[in-house]
C-alpha cells in the first residue's frame, strides 16, 4: 500500500550548545528559498498558557484552555504532553497529520524522552541527533553566550552527558563541528527521506504508471 503522506516527520534533538537551533533555522531558510525536496515547517504545539506580547495563535503555539487541553488529552489527541508549571504543552497528531499529507515536512524540536514517546506512536519517524564535536568545546560554546553563571554552565553540561548518553536511540547523528558541513549532512538526511521509494511512488504516481504501463 502507498504511503499517501509525502511529508516525513522529523525528531531533533540535542544537548544545550550543541547548535541544534542555528542548524533547524538554517535549514527553514533552505526550505524557504525553495532548496530542499519538500517545503519544512517546525511543529506548532498546543499550550494552555497565556500569549506572550508579539505571540500569534497558530503561529507561535496553538493557545487553547486547559478544559479544551485536557479534552484532547482523553480523545488521545497528542504525540506527548506535559505540564509545566501550571500549564500544558503538547504534540497533537492532527495537526501534524495535517501537513504531512500537504507534502510538508514537520520537525520537532524535543528532548530525547519526548523522542523516545513519539516513536513509540510512530515508528515511521526520523529521529536526528546533534552533536557536539568535544565535551571543551561544548562548555566553550556554553561560556561563550554569556548568558549563565559557572553553577548553571556546570549544570547544564551534566545535563548535557545525560542527554548525550542517549544518542544509540536516533537514527542519524550529525556532529556539529564545522556548521556548514553540519547544515550539509542535515540538509542531506532530510532530502535523502523525501527520495525514498514509498513517498516517490505517491508523487509520482502518474509519471509511473505512463512509463510502466501499470
Amino acid at each position: 500500500m502507498i504511503n499517501q503522506a509525502l511529508g516525513n516527520l522529523f525528531i531533533v534533538a540535542a544537548p544545550s550548545g550543541a547548535g541544534k537551533s542555528s542548524l533547524i533555522a538554517a535549514l527553514l531558510e533552505y526550505s524557504a528559498q525553495n532548496k530542499l525536496s519538500n517545503p519544512a515547517q517546525l511543529s506548532v504545539s498546543h499550550t494552555t498558557r497565556a500569549p506572550r506580547e508579539g505571540e500569534v495563535n497558530a503561529k507561535h503555539y496553538h493557545f487553547t484552555s486547559i478544559e479544551d487541553f485536557e479534552a484532547l488529552i482523553e480523545q488521545d489527541a497528542f504525540y506527548e504532553y506535559a505540564k509545566v508549571f501550571g500549564n500544558y504543552y503538547g504534540t497533537s497528531k492532527e495537526a501534524i497529520s495535517d501537513k504531512l499529507s500537504q507534502g510538508i515536512d514537520v520537525f520537532l524540536d524535543i528532548d530525547w524522552q519526548g523522542a523516545r514517546q513519539i516513536k513509540a506512536v510512530n515508528p515511521d519517524v526520523v529521529s536526528i541527533f546533534i552533536l557536539p564535536p568535544s565535551i571543551e568545546s561544548l562548555r566553550e560554546r556554553l561560556i561563550g553566550r554569556g548568558k549563565d553563571s559557572s553553577d548553571v554552565i556546570d549544570k547544564r553540561m551534566q545535563e548535557a552527558v545525560s542527554e548525550m548518553s542517549h544518542y544509540k536511540e536516533f537514527d542519524y547523528l550529525v556532529v556539529n563541528d564545522d556548521f556548514e558541513q553540519a547544515l550539509s549532512d542535515f540538509v542531506s538526511i532530510v532530502n535523502g527521506q523525501s527520495l525514498k521509494a514509498n513517498k516517490q511512488q505517491a508523487r509520482h504516481a502518474e509519471l509511473l504508471a505512463s512509463l510502466t504501463g501499470k
